[in-house]
């Protein structure tokens, strides 16, 4: 039982990957809406004919490639979801004899349920922001419990500084957060320049409405057009986020360089950090190609991966 749980782990984990990129891919080609109901599409399980979807949505025109994109990315998070359901069977089947307790993948399960229930509210709120938000940082969870489970069975334990990296998971989840609220509120290309923005070093902003969390895409908590300056705050919290991360992070991976058994991991947490930020200067620079703007989230996935395994062999040591 324990091999077959170890493998349903590391299948979950994979596909977990998967399905982050998958969304990213749906939300950054805007297709979020391609499909106006849910769990179906235009009252089907999969994309219809045009005429069998005007039938049931008239004032909303099938766009089959965006639907396509967004039923496929259902798919697999469904079938991630009975992959969950299926671990926390295992678990309690196996409790006693299974070397991981059935606690984590019930709190597991209950995510991922919840995270069904934000995608729903994704498509049936038309992309709320503090929604599509949330919906992204359930799916990066999902991913670092599926990680944090595998890694304690697969990777022996290190010893150093554990609060030191349990502080780099805590700044990376922050910035994510922050690069959720950007892309959820299109202020991705609010600054078209860098490392200036709008060709000044600090530009006109306006925090005091950037991070309304209650209201709709597009505008302010009063129902008034989101402003410019508001988006511009957006961005540029974003932009101070991930000058903190790579600084911190930067300085975690090299002290993690001389502790034993995590010299490889640091190198790695490196590279992904440095691929990342070149990333999202080139998102700027090139006007968000979508290939690079999947691979920016992709690349924050894998940091968080990263970091949760590090942060799962220190802690398994008490280092």
């Amino acid at each position: 039982m324990q091999k077959l749980f170890d493998r349903l782990l590391l299948a979950a984990a994979a596909l977990a990957l998967c399905v982050v990129v998958l969304g990213a891919y749906v939300r950054l080609s805007d297709a979020g809406l391609g499909c106006p109901d849910w769990p179906g599409c235009y009252g089907h399980l999969t994309v219809p004919h045009s005429a069998a979807a005007q039938q049931v949505f008239p004032d909303k025109p099938l766009e089959t490639h965006k639907a396509w994109k967004e039923m496929v990315h259902r798919y697999f998070a469904g079938t991630l979801g009975l992959l969950i359901l299926a671990i926390c069977v295992t678990a309690w089947r196996g409790r006693g004899r299974l070397a991981t307790s059935p606690v984590l993948p019930t709190a597991l399960l209950l995510l991922v349920m919840m995270q069904a229930a934000l995608g729903m509210w994704t498509v049936t709120l038309l992309l709320k922001p503090v929604i599509v938000s949330l919906h992204l940082l359930g799916g990066m969870a999902t991913l670092a419990l599926l990680v944090w489970l595998a890694s304690s069975r697969y990777l022996p334990a290190a010893s150093g500084n554990a609060r030191w990296a349990l502080l780099g998971l805590a700044v990376l989840v922050c910035q994510i957060l922050l690069g959720g609220w950007t892309s959820s509120n299109y202020a991705a290309l609010v600054c078209p320049d860098f490392p200036a923005c709008q060709g000044a070093w600090w530009p006109h902003t306006d925090f005091a409405n950037a991070f309304h969390l209650v209201r709709e895409l597009g505008v302010n908590a009063d129902g008034s057009q989101l402003s410019i300056e508001s988006l511009t705050a957006i961005h540029l919290a974003h932009r101070l986020g991930a000058l903190v991360t790579f600084l911190y992070l930067g300085w975690l991976g090299s002290k993690l360089l001389r502790v034993h058994g995590l010299e490889s991991w640091a190198k790695l947490l490196l590279g992904l950090l440095l691929a990342q930020i070149g990333l999202g200067i080139s998102n700027v620079v090139f006007s968000l190609p979508l290939l690079v703007a999947v691979a920016h989230n992709a690349g924050a996935a894998m940091l968080l991966i990263t970091l949760v395994v590090i942060n799962s062999k220190l802690m398994r040591q008490g280092g």
